[in-house]
């Protein structure tokens, strides 16, 4: 197996990072690295990410996460085989910091350039943990994305469902706003949820059970409505926050679940011949346990095999990045110094998802 070094560098929303990745396909691969500066503190005060904040602060500290990888790794920049960089979807701001000082240092010591989507690296990061085997089923679930793909190859997805309105990340962060609890706010309700009853506030569960030829795809998901409901029974007052939060999550497991499944059928008639399929549940809300042990539960039930990255590797961060390079670069591919930042790109050609991050 012919391994490759590959420095991934992000900045497509609040997270500096840096990491150095090592492996061959289809992996396991090994973290040489993982540089990560957080800006939470930063945008704390306004209660979400501010673009011009955020790009501001990559500028800062970009080139000190980058000699930090580095150091750690012990290894110079002129002995990588390749510089990752995000160059979409994001805040395009940042990531035009990411891409130009990527370009910079391929430039500076000549070696190919990989421009990797964001998302594809959320999406690859179960093969850098646990050698995952094409084709596999992923619930790619965040902040700004919820999704279900087919995943054939490092660039071959075919997407089976999409949120229509909010992704689940989203409406984490919309429901911890309306209850007060401070930013970020997905964590905030789910710790909040450990200690609530979760059948106290009876909430929707959109497109719940439907699986109709009237929907787009028969595995779409939909939060507003729930968003919705939570804020109306914030504005009846009295509520027990505990018991929201709970009741809360409790709905948009029961949705992630029922639009899972359906999933899980539609992925066993394309690739009927898959002896053990698998299920991957990457992006930031991946972090979640009451989330990933429903999940677990559902794929056993299926005859599914199921991965989950760890924490760290499942918000945003450069080793997964770096990941969606090397695989990249194995396959031959790299990319001109011309490319330019994407704002918007989706994982499927043939969908128009991918737009919301």
């Amino acid at each position: 197996m012919h391994t490759f070094t590959v420095l991934g560098i992000e900045t497509s929303c609040d997270e500096t990072a840096a990491a150095v990745v090592r492996g061959g396909l289809p992996g396991p691969g090994e973290i040489l690295s993982n540089a990560l500066f957080s800006q939470t503190e930063a945008h704390a005060p306004y209660g979400g990410v501010v673009p011009e904040i955020a790009s501001r602060a990559h500028l800062e500290i970009l080139d000190g996460m980058i000699e930090k990888a580095l150091a750690d790794a012990k290894i110079p920049l002129e002995k990588m085989d390749a510089i990752a960089v995000t160059a979409g979807p994001g805040l395009i701001g940042g990531v035009m910091v990411g891409l130009t000082t990527a370009k910079a240092l391929a430039l500076a010591v000549g070696k190919p350039l990989i421009a990797v989507n964001h998302l594809v690296g959320h999406a690859l990061t179960a093969r850098l943990t646990d050698g995952v085997a094409f084709p596999f089923l992923l619930l790619l679930v965040s902040g700004g994305h919820c999704q279900l793909l087919a995943v054939e190859g490092p660039d071959a997805f075919r997407l089976y469902g999409t949120t229509q309105d909010d992704a689940a990340g989203e409406a984490y962060d919309k429901v911890a706003k309306l209850l007060g609890l401070a930013y970020p706010g997905g964590p905030n309700v789910e710790k909040a949820a450990e200690h609530g009853n979760p059948k106290r506030y009876a909430l929707p569960r959109p497109l719940l059970g439907r699986n109709s030829s009237a929907l787009k795809n028969s595995a779409d998901f939909s939060f507003s409505g729930l968003k919705t409901a939570m804020r109306q029974l914030v504005l009846t007052g009295g509520v027990d926050v505990n018991d929201a939060c709970a009741s809360f999550q409790a709905a948009v497991i029961d949705i992630l679940r029922d639009r899972t499944a359906n999933a899980l059928a539609l992925f066993q008639r394309d690739f009927p011949d898959v002896e053990n399929p698998t299920l991957v549940v990457a992006g930031g809300v991946a972090a979640n346990i009451a989330i990933g042990s429903a999940l677990t539960q559902l794929a056993l039930r299926h005859d599914f095999q199921i991965r989950i990255p760890p924490p760290r590797l499942c918000t945003d961060n450069a080793v997964m990045i770096a990941w969606a390079g090397l695989e990249k670069l194995a396959g031959g591919a790299s990319d001109p110094v011309s490319i330019g930042p994407r704002a918007r790109w989706p994982l499927d050609p043939r969908s128009m998802e991918g737009m919301q991050k």
